[in-house]
């Protein structure tokens, strides 16, 4: 990819221009941002200026907001920055993901940039489809740069590239799929969460019910106060009203019934109108197939997902890297572990550019609910010592379960975790003898464009933050962050450091991986991606 100029940027936009007559209260008129201007050259804002061009920059990503909300909410059109989702996010938020493509793509694209492109896009006839406005503002800028007064101007130029989206009306699934959450812990309350975040116009996916085990009464005022109320990941970013009479709990507007059951083949989901649902088994009670079928005994159930390593013969999905594998008539299929998504895409990725001989991986984990607060009885070895006072080393499958999603691997790895006094994000350090020798650019570099311009960038991200600690990280919806700062290179010998969230990067992955079974199939910009 061309890499844009800081001091030489044909093309940009009037705004980004600081005229000898500036004046830092005036903020850009609307009329003056709906085309890009042919221009010689544009420098970053004198000391003077950086408060003027933040504020211009704020009332620009301020607009943006309700055009991407509608979008999103009345045509379920999604839009990304490099992968980053910009329906229900903030100013604040918006304007981060401007600087993340700035810092690691190394570009100068900004609101100024953005803007304008997004406001071309909205007025074209689109639906349900996915657009990287990030990736489309900066091939704008990059033929303004080679073109010069050639260039096309955006409204053109957006019509040209989005044209194999524009009046197609065909939806990602042929009817809205039933989504149904057996457990509702730690996992389950997350994915409820992304579930009701992608609800959109409803034609897609909606979560209609979570089941748990009889409770006493209050229990569903305590549920739904753990829904919205979480310690690691803040506040659920919305409404939940309480129906006592119905049971139900109806977030955003999404009516979900509340089941008390103890066993999954002893409801009747179509007794409460769900049909054909696909269940999301949060509890790891059965992990093998004879066990998850119980679900399928269930009326008004056709699939099952499991949010943790399968046994026996069931595919175990690695979205990004082996999702291939799910085949439509599949019934049951389970996600992995937190570990095995977080390592399994850079494993993948390192391995096809460079071989790998043979590795260890070593998880420093957050410590989980299985584990005692304080020293009590527990079957596994070190697990009864209190997690909040203790580093508790364990073992891990994750680092055999990456065989299933990579069969090359086979035998090359060994692996083991450490439980660390924290409640969420966890590290995985890779230590790795390549075929191929490299150096610390040259490997952090790959992993920097997969991140950016690979059909993996939901799976791999990357820092270049060198005071980054993993609370920084909460709230991350890659499977795994590359810690650049941290990669350690000799030869044909590597180590490196992968931030990842092991609760709701997790979930973001089951979620993919759900998407993948029910058969949803959006158009993309970039296609492919």
């Amino acid at each position: 990819m061309t890499k844009v100029s800081a001091n030489l940027l044909q093309g940009t936009i009037v705004g980004r221009l600081w005229l000898h007559e500036h004046d830092n209260t005036n903020i850009i008129p609307h009329s003056s941002i709906n085309r890009f201007s042919k221009v010689q050259s544009v420098s970053r804002p004198s000391l003077d200026d950086y408060f003027g061009d933040w504020k211009q920059r704020e009332a620009l990503a301020q607009e943006m907001i309700p055009v991407v909300g509608r979008l999103y909410s009345e045509r379920n059109v999604v839009i990304f920055i490099y992968g980053r989702a910009l329906h229900n996010r903030s100013v604040a938020n918006i304007m981060k993901s401007h600087r993340f493509v700035r810092q690691v793509g190394r570009n100068e694209m900004s609101e100024f940039e953005s803007h304008p492109v997004l406001m071309a896009l909205a007025k074209l006839d689109l639906a349900h489809v996915h657009i990287d406005l990030g990736k489309l503002t900066v091939k704008f800028m990059e033929q303004q740069n080679d073109l010069g007064d050639a260039a096309l101007e955006v409204e053109e130029f957006v019509t040209r590239e989005l044209a194999y989206m524009i009046g197609v009306k065909t939806k990602p699934i042929e009817k809205s799929q039933d989504i149904v959450l057996f457990g509702f812990g730690r996992i389950g309350r997350l994915i409820a969460r992304l579930l009701i975040e992608r609800t959109s116009t409803g034609e897609v996916i909606r979560l209609r019910a979570i089941v748990v085990r009889p409770g006493k009464e209050g229990d569903l005022q305590k549920r739904a106060s753990l829904f919205t109320s979480d310690s690691v990941h803040g506040a659920f970013q919305g409404t939940v009203r309480i129906d006592e009479e119905n049971k139900c709990l109806i977030a955003n507007g999404n009516v979900i019934q509340v089941i008390y059951a103890n066993s999954p083949e002893e409801i009747d989901y179509t007794k409460y109108g769900i049909n054909d649902a696909l269940i999301i088994d949060n509890t790891g009670k059965w992990r093998d197939e004879a066990g998850l079928s119980k679900h399928l005994l269930a009326k008004g159930v056709s699939k099952v997902a499991l949010t943790a390593p399968g046994k026996g013969d069931l595919k175990n999905i690695v979205f990004g890297i082996n999702d291939n594998q799910i085949k439509p008539e599949d019934k049951i299929i389970t996600a992995a572990s937190c570990t095995t998504n977080a390592i399994a895409p850079v494993l993948k990725m390192v391995n096809d550019k460079f071989g790998i001989v043979h590795g260890h991986v070593e998880t420093v984990h957050a410590y989980t609910n299985d584990q005692n607060l304080i020293d009590n009885y527990h079957e596994g070895n070190r697990r009864g010592r209190s997690a909040a006072l203790n580093m508790v080393l364990t073992e891990t499958g994750a680092a055999q379960a990456v065989v299933k999603a990579i069969p090359e691997l086979m035998g090359k790895l060994t692996g083991n975790a450490v439980r660390v006094p924290i409640p969420n994000v966890s590290m995985a350090i890779l230590s790795l003898h390549l075929e191929t020798a490299t150096s610390k650019i040259e490997l952090n570099e790959f992993l920097r464009q997969i991140a950016l311009h690979s059909n993996l960038q939901n799976q791999i991200a990357y820092t270049e933050e060198a005071d980054a600690v993993s609370s920084d990280f909460v709230g991350s919806r890659e499977a795994a962050i590359v810690d650049s700062t941290a990669t350690i290179v000799q030869g044909n010998n590597c180590v490196l450091y992968l931030w990842y969230d092991n609760e709701f990067g997790y979930c973001n992955q089951v979620v993919r991986m759900v998407y993948k079974m029910i058969g949803v199939n959006y158009r993309y910009y970039p296609m492919g991606e």
